[in-house]
């Protein structure tokens, strides 16, 4: 399985993540098959707030899960319509969320849970 973390450095799986999907400068992708990582820099990252495009943002690369602080509602969307779900980032490093996700303790995001106007439920 291939989880996704939005970072603002890469600092491997002890960086922290970052508060918004659209906007975060890099993405960190951790394989659990071969405990591996790529990082992926954000190829949407000068998007129009609201015009997200995620799979443009991951560059075309596939994954399984976003594991992120905040997201927009057309992020979201798009994600969910490509069978990718979004889960809330607890606080530290991806290293945490890592077993956190393998745990199954992080929530799934909804659209409830979605950013609106850099306000509610986001983290930045």
């Amino acid at each position: 399985m291939k989880i996704c973390f939005p970072v603002e450095s890469d600092n491997g799986v002890e960086s922290k993540i970052f508060g918004h999907f659209g906007s975060a400068p890099f993405f960190i992708v951790f394989d659990t098959q071969g405990n591996t990582t790529t990082t992926i820099n954000n190829q949407d990252l000068g998007h129009i707030h609201g015009q997200c495009n995620p799979m443009k943002a991951l560059n075309g690369k596939m994954v399984d899960a976003i594991v992120v602080g905040g997201i927009g509602a057309g992020a979201i969307t798009g994600l969910n319509k490509m069978g990718i779900k979004v889960y809330k980032a607890s606080m530290g490093s991806i290293q945490d969320n890592i077993q956190l996700f393998e745990a199954d303790s992080l929530m799934e995001m909804t659209m409830a849970h979605t950013c609106g106007g850099h306000i509610g439920g986001c983290a930045h």
